[in-house]
């Protein structure tokens, strides 16, 4: 190769370094940064705008809600801001910092509506229409009874007392100003005690003894004899029950059960008890002669006359003598109401005691 070729070549291989040199340099200082670097080398955090959000409140119908309370909060403050809605239920929140967000949205007559969402830096966040539905009206009712009503559930009650669970005790209240019985009920109580099983199963028991001690002899022995021994001792039962528990109460307007005491020395309740034999409680709540009671006796017992053996038939002096008789039983059952038969009658209601 000559000495111009060589000088030629080499001429233009500087020429093209020459060129590409500035290019290089260029590239090199254009290459990017992540992130600007501090004093210590460390990349600086990103700075971040507050942004703003806006909506709307609308009820179902798409009516504007104006004066609706807006209440904005964000996961990472204590304090929330509150705004109204203006005329066109419009709303807005400004410098609100980035992060998410919760609206609560409150008016008369609505319920609340709570919304939620996230804020980017330096946006203007536009929320949907917000829709507040009407609340639903809650309406506190008070159910009153009335004394009818107190009154039977107060039956219901008496109707599971049984002495050793099985022996009927209708005829005691444990609770203290019981409700008045209507006729209604007190007819309702007397065919409920004079039908229960075991009222049966008691008279077939005292014919039993009647039988045993040939009691009323002109009823006979045998079959025959137990009959209408347990005929007669059931309708004794029957009109006791119904003449002095409901027909005479009725009309006296009085309460024919016996209201436990429970309370006070045991003299006191002994002598109640004794004299609730002859007085008892009006249906005005006052205590009065037990007309019912003793009349009821008396009729029960003239009206025994007429099915019992003639020569068991003494006249007037024998009804009044088993009328004492049955009053001084009527003393002794109450003296067993007031401290014995209630410890072995395990649906007493736990009422306090009532006071005479």
């Amino acid at each position: 190769m000559t000495l111009r070729l060589k000088s030629g070549l080499i001429v233009f291989l500087f020429l093209i370094f020459d060129c590409a040199l500035p290019c290089l340099g260029q590239t090199s200082q254009q290459t990017p940064t992540s992130a600007p670097e501090n004093d210590t080398g460390k990349q600086m955090p990103v700075q971040q705008s507050s942004g703003s959000i806006r909506g709307s409140v609308v009820d179902r119908t798409g009516a504007v809600i104006a004066g609706a309370r807006v209440t904005l909060t964000q996961d990472d403050q204590s304090a929330g801001q509150e705004v109204l809605s203006d005329s066109d239920g419009q709303f807005s929140f400004v410098n609100i910092a980035p992060g998410p967000f919760h609206l609560a949205v409150t008016s008369a007559g609505f319920a609340v509506q709570v919304t939620s969402g996230a804020l980017h830096s330096g946006e203007v966040a536009t929320v949907p229409p917000i829709t507040l539905a009407v609340a639903t009206a809650v309406t506190d009712v008070e159910v009153v009874l009335s004394p009818v009503e107190i009154a039977e559930e107060q039956i219901k009650d008496q109707e599971k007392q049984r002495v050793l669970g099985f022996i009927p005790n209708f005829y005691v209240s444990y609770v203290p100003n019981a409700v008045p019985l209507t006729s209604k009920q007190k007819f309702s109580l007397a065919w409920k005690t004079t039908i229960d099983p075991i009222t049966f199963v008691l008279v077939g028991g005292i014919a039993g003894v009647q039988q045993a001690l040939d009691d009323f002899d002109g009823y006979g022995q045998g079959a025959t004899g137990y009959a209408k021994r347990y005929g007669a001792s059931y309708a004794d039962t029957v009109s006791s029950t119904f003449i002095g528990g409901a027909i005479l109460p009725s009309l006296l307007k009085q309460d024919p059960r016996y209201f436990y005491k429970g309370t006070g020395s045991k003299k006191s309740r002994i002598l109640y008890a004794m004299a609730t034999s002859v007085i008892c409680k009006g249906d005005n709540g006052h205590w009065q002669p037990n007309y019912s009671g003793i009349i009821g006796s008396l009729a029960a017992a003239g009206i025994s006359n007429l099915y019992y053996p003639s020569q068991d038939r003494n006249g007037a002096a024998l009804t009044f003598e088993n009328t004492l008789i049955g009053i001084g039983e009527n003393a002794a059952t109450n003296i067993l109401q007031e401290f014995v038969i209630r410890k072995f009658t395990p649906k007493a209601p736990k009422q306090d005691p009532a006071k005479p």
